[in-house]
């Protein structure tokens, strides 16, 4: 499987398929136990947890379908952190200006567990913008938010890949944001294998 910069890449399949380990695959949270996996001419299986960690800091955005927020942090501090780890110094100005784009502009000092699932998942995706990602991987990006604020993600995800050109590759299970992708892949039984329009 080739995944092209800019591409935006749906994959989807059966519960227990193979989904969620593939997309930590490949964005070196997990390691592979055969195979090769290549994120701009890197080897992940060549690397160690620090290099992978690296590579990420410079690449990657990701969206995790149970949020990964640290309690400790309020939501501002939350979608700060990826930007303040690259050093950049407007860091906090960046977060609050996402935070108003996912419409959460009214919970910048709320703590995770002072948020629904639904919040937590638009700080969530606030974060995963943070950096800059050149490619965002999102596990069930819309799965815990309702109608409305699951238009306003996808809108945002669309928006960040054809504005800067980020690669978007996402797992999903609803067919109707797998088709507004350029591409969609089935995975079925650990198989990969791509759907065609």
């Amino acid at each position: 499987m080739e995944i092209k910069e800019s591409e935006s890449v749906a994959i989807v399949g059966a519960s227990g398929s193979g989904k969620s380990t593939l997309l930590g695959l490949l964005a070196g949270l997990d390691v592979n136990t055969s195979g090769d996996i290549f994120l701009y001419d890197q080897a992940f299986s060549s690397q160690t947890e620090e290099q992978r960690a690296l590579a990420r800091g410079q690449y990657v955005g990701f969206v995790f379908q149970s949020f990964h927020l640290l309690p400790s942090l309020q939501a501002i501090e939350n979608v700060m952190l990826p930007a303040e780890l690259k050093g950049d110094k407007s860091a906090r100005q960046k977060a609050e200006l996402l935070l108003d784009k996912v419409g959460l502009s009214h919970r910048l000092t709320h703590y995770p567990n002072q948020l629904s699932g639904g919040e937590q998942q638009r700080v969530a995706i606030a974060r995963a913008f943070a950096s800059n990602p050149k490619i965002l991987f999102a596990d069930e990006p819309t799965g815990n938010l309702d109608e409305e604020n699951g238009q306003l993600i996808i809108k945002l995800l669309f928006e960040l890949n054809q504005s800067e050109g980020t690669t978007l590759v996402m797992v999903t299970h609803d067919n109707e944001l797998a088709k507004m992708c350029d591409r969609q892949l089935v995975m079925s039984a650990g198989q990969l294998t791509e759907r065609t329009l």
